[in-house]
This record gives structure tokens, C-alpha cells and sequence, in this order.
């Protein structure tokens, strides 16, 4: 269904008009100081601000870009941040998410020392936290008041998924 390939700065266009307004780009992005209007160069200029992150674009059967997400390796060297997801608005609903995500753990746990993938996700994003649940991810801890946006607060969960309760179920192909 997909196919995973490393980011481009040319895919900036794509992914940023994946992002409608600046609720969605906080959504997506949590705190990272992005700003609204969201456009090409901050995205690109942010990955390209820190090589640890290893940030993947997933791509359809036709070869178009229908996703986003990053992975970064903790200090410890023993898991993995997964950030950044973001699927295209016009395949959301058809498995996407969930076949770029599995083929995103794969390649997080394919290192035998990665133990944990860890995440963070707005408790208002209740379709991601089901997804990532139906994946195995476990909710960790709760922070009420994790970002302030357009005068209320939101509260973010962190989900791990630990190596032994992975069960990997399709294959993308990586590159």
C-alpha cells in the first residue's frame, strides 16, 4: 500500500498545504515554534536544523506523497521519539496512517537495541490515540496543560510501545 522514502525539501510544499489552519499545525507539531502562516521553509529549515532526526515521507502506489513522520533516537540509545505524523487529507480514512505507522515501528525496532517508541499526542486527537491503542501503544502519562492555544489549554498523553508488545502486521517497503 506504501512505500517509505527519506524527506525531500522538495516535499515542504506538499506537506505544508497539508495543514489548513494554525490549530491543525500545533495538533501536528506540539510545541515546536512553528508559526502561522505555516509554509515551506520552516518545515525544511527545521529538519534540516537537527541531522538525529530521520524524518520520512510515506508515498502511495502512484509514487504521491500521503504521509509524514519523523523518528529520533534518544539519548539513550534505546528508544525512539516518533513525531510529526501527519497523512494527507485526501487518503485519511483508507489505512494509510496505520500502514505508514506500522512501517514506521518496523524500521524504529529493525535497531535490536531499541526497547521503546514513545510519542506524545493531544487527548483531543481521540482518532490518533485509537489508532496508536490498536497498534499497542499504552498510555503513559497525562499533562493537563501541555500547550496554551486560542485561550485554552491542552492536554497532551505520552503513549510507548515497548519492543515485546510490538507485533508487526504488513510489510512496506523502505528505502
Amino acid at each position: 500500500m506504501i512505500e517509505l522514502r527519506a524527506f525531500e525539501p522538495a516535499d515542504a510544499p506538499k506537506v505544508t498545504s497539508w495543514i489548513d489552519s494554525l490549530e491543525a499545525l500545533i495538533t501536528w507539531s506540539g510545541n515546536t515554534g512553528f508559526t502561522w502562516p505555516f509554509d515551506p521553509d520552516q518545515l525544511s529549515g527545521f529538519h534540516a536544523s537537527d541531522p538525529t532526526r530521520r524524518v520520512h515521507m510515506a508515498v502511495g502506489p502512484d509514487g504521491t506523497p500521503v504521509g509524514h513522520f519523523l523518528l529520533r533516537t534518544e539519548p539513550s540509545g534505546r528508544s525512539v521519539r516518533l513525531g510529526m505524523v501527519l497523512v494527507s487529507p485526501t487518503v485519511r480514512g483508507r489505512g494509510y496512517g496505520e500502514a505508514m505507522l506500522e512501517a514506521a515501528l518496523g524500521k524504529a525496532f529493525a535497531d535490536p537495541a531499541i526497547e521503546l517508541v514513545n510519542l506524545g499526542v493531544y487527548s483531543h486527537n481521540a482518532g490518533a490515540i485509537r489508532l496508536y491503542e490498536r497498534l499497542g501503544f499504552r498510555r503513559e502519562s497525562f499533562d493537563p496543560k501541555a500547550t496554551y492555544v486560542a485561550g485554552k489549554w491542552w492536554a497532551a498523553v505520552t503513549m510507548n510501545l515497548l519492543r515485546v508488545a510490538w507485533r508487526p502486521r504488513t510489510q512496506a517497503t523502505t528505502h
